[in-house]
């Protein structure tokens, strides 16, 4: 699984670095950043989670 962050619907909520901040960084704005590579799996869980928690729904899965 990829995921990737809009940047144009981006809120800078930051629940998906609170919930799975080995996915996800901040900006120097406070805007999320997914890595590029693939989530381990051992990492799905949360980054579902973070996908689902987002208030903006910026975060979409590849």
């Amino acid at each position: 699984m990829r995921v990737n962050v809009d940047g144009t619907k981006c809120a800078a909520y930051a629940l998906c670095a609170e919930i799975a901040p080995q996915v996800f960084d901040l900006d120097d704005f406070g805007y999320a950043v997914a890595t590029p590579e693939d989530v381990p799996a051992e990492l799905e869980a949360a980054t579902g989670e973070a996908v689902e928690a987002c208030p903006a729904q910026a975060i979409r899965r590849l």
